[in-house]
């Protein structure tokens, strides 16, 4: 079992990181890596041994924050008796504070499928690959996601906020 535990143990920094940058809710996010760290122990046996376990861990958060959502959508969404915001330390600059905050704002602007994408390559330094097992969609796609939604940010924050729609046939 510590073997286990040391394998896992180097990523759980990570997995918070990403789970915060989803929910942006610092309890939430510590469930939801509770559940993914969870589930992994309890399906360890199932992993491929040659496998990547860093995209593995990343491949079942991903799928417990999606469930979550879809769950959420079917029960409707829960009434925050108070509103709390957990935000990083406070920035010196206030400058830097503000990119910081439309940066979020941007982030959270971003459809759910390019947002997964642009923090696991972006912030949790994934591969394509590695990124593409993780959301289970080929790599082309995790390219192409990561592309429109690192177009998206940046006319965010050049200050094009309008609202931008898809054409679909």
């Amino acid at each position: 079992m510590s073997d286990l535990a040391a394998q896992i143990e180097q990523y759980i920094p990570s997995l918070r990181r990403y789970a915060w940058a989803l929910l942006r809710d610092e309890h939430a996010a510590d469930d939801l890596v509770q559940d993914c760290l969870e589930r992994a122990v309890g399906r360890w046996h199932l992993r491929r041994r040659d496998g990547n376990l860093r995209a593995w861990l990343f491949a079942i958060m991903h799928n417990q924050f999606i469930s979550g959502r879809r769950r959420q959508k079917r029960r409707g969404a829960p009434i925050a008796l108070d509103e709390l915001s957990t935000e990083p330390a406070a920035v010196a600059d206030p400058e830097v504070a503000l990119s910081f905050r439309d940066l979020l704002a941007g982030l959270e602007d971003l459809a759910e499928e390019q947002r997964a994408v642009v923090l696991l390559v972006g912030v949790e330094d994934l591969s394509y690959e590695e990124a593409a097992r993780a959301l289970g969609v080929p790599i082309g796609t995790v390219m192409s996601r990561l592309s429109r939604g690192r177009e998206r940010l940046r006319r965010y924050m050049a200050g094009e906020r309008s609202v931008m729609l898809r054409r679909v046939k």
